[in-house]
């Protein structure tokens, strides 16, 4: 009697890919409070190598990343593209250009913090030149994935609203004291000021939700004693499809308005108060899978209603606020790595973004409104 044939063995399970080894220039505010954790927290990434020349930075940046490589200087980056997968810019604003510039000649791709560049045209370059290399470039814009942000999309999306007729977002601060710094210079070069810092992320926002802009109005204004540029700027932007963003920027509001007033023609939507992800991360909380993440308490969720006044007592009714969602940015980015997806933020639009703010200073400084092509 014939034995039966064995059965086929099943293939060996594949091997997980080994993780994406990303260097980070910078340990300042913007890489060692947003960029580190959210790397660190992303599955299949490692922060390899954090690049300062700063003592204090490189001690903190050992003792948040145990194990991480540190240099001193973006040249000992460029001189070991064969072990990196990604670089990311978040260093000062004036070193955005030439070090993005530098990592796509050296075959890298590059995450660059927001804004990615002093005007359109250089962002447009950048990503001339990063289409040339066939290489990723996205600009860290995580205000996209603030909690009121989601749940304002979900609102429009879910029709609740009606047309939107008026956007109105704020993003305000009371900072009387100036605290000194890049960004409180008033060198164009340095490109600071709240105008191109807050602004940049309630001008991408109003794009995202409402459409390419087409005529720009602003008054750009510097009220603190001693400053050498903008702190309390305002911004109105029609937008092709008819909708009107009223944007706000400012460090010296003493009270404080709504994040976001939102007026259609079924409904408005009002939101107090800002994402929690920041001061999460300031504390030292880390993003953890299915641990919770960007949750606010229920008095802070924002309300729906027409018709409504919160000073009669009837704000209209409460919208559970979306968790924010921060490390959704560089999970993107690695599928944009590994599986050619496109990232989460392009240069593109960061340009068309730059292309606001500069129609911005040049409506306050001839006291016009700009129209843009």
């Amino acid at each position: 009697m014939t034995a039966p044939a064995p059965a086929p063995s099943s293939p060996p399970p594949a091997e997980p890919p080994a993780p994406l080894r990303v260097g980070l220039v910078g340990y300042g505010l913007a890489g060692s409070v947003f960029h580190a954790p959210l790397i660190a927290a992303t599955g299949g990434m490692v922060l390899d190598t954090v690049v300062t020349a700063h003592e204090e930075r490189r001690a903190q940046a050992r003792a948040a990343h145990p194990g991480v490589r540190l240099a001193a200087a973006p040249e000992e980056l460029w001189a070991r593209a064969d072990e990196l997968d990604l670089v990311v810019v978040a260093s000062p604003n004036k070193t955005h250009v030439p070090l993005a510039s530098a990592a796509l000649e050296a075959g890298l791709p590059v995450v660059v913090d927001k804004p990615v560049a002093g005007t359109a045209a250089q962002a447009r370059a950048l990503a001339a030149l990063a289409q040339e290399r066939g290489l990723l470039l996205s600009v860290f814009q995580n205000r996209r994935w603030d909690n009121d942000f989601l749940t304002l999309r979900a609102l429009l999306e879910s029709g609740e609203l009606g047309d939107v007729q008026r956007f109105e977002s704020r993003f305000e601060r009371w900072r009387p004291q100036l605290k000194g710094g890049w960004r409180e210079s008033g060198a164009p070069e340095e490109i600071g000021g709240l105008l191109y810092d807050l602004g940049s992320h309630v001008v991408d926002q109003a794009l995202v939700l409402f459409g390419p802009a087409v005529r720009v109005y602003a008054e750009v204004d510097t009220r603190r004693p001693g400053a050498r540029t903008d702190d309390d700027t305002f911004l109105a932007v029609t937008h092709a499809g008819g909708v009107r963003s009223h944007l706000y920027v400012s460090a010296t509001a003493a009270q404080l308005g709504p994040r976001f007033r939102v007026l259609g023609s079924r409904a408005g939507y009002v939101k107090y108060g800002l994402d929690p992800q920041e001061a999460e991360l300031r504390a030292g909380a880390r993003p953890a899978a299915g641990q919770p993440w960007g949750v606010e308490p229920q008095e802070l969720w924002g309300r729906l209603g027409a018709g409504v006044s919160p000073v009669a007592g009837d704000g209209g009714r409460p919208v559970p606020t979306l968790p924010g969602a921060y490390p959704a940015y560089y999970a993107a980015v690695a599928a944009a790595l590994r599986d050619g997806t496109p990232p989460p933020v392009t240069a593109a639009e960061a340009a068309d973004a730059l292309d606001v703010l500069e129609a911005a200073r040049r409506s306050a400084r001839e006291g016009v409104a700009v129209d843009l092509a």
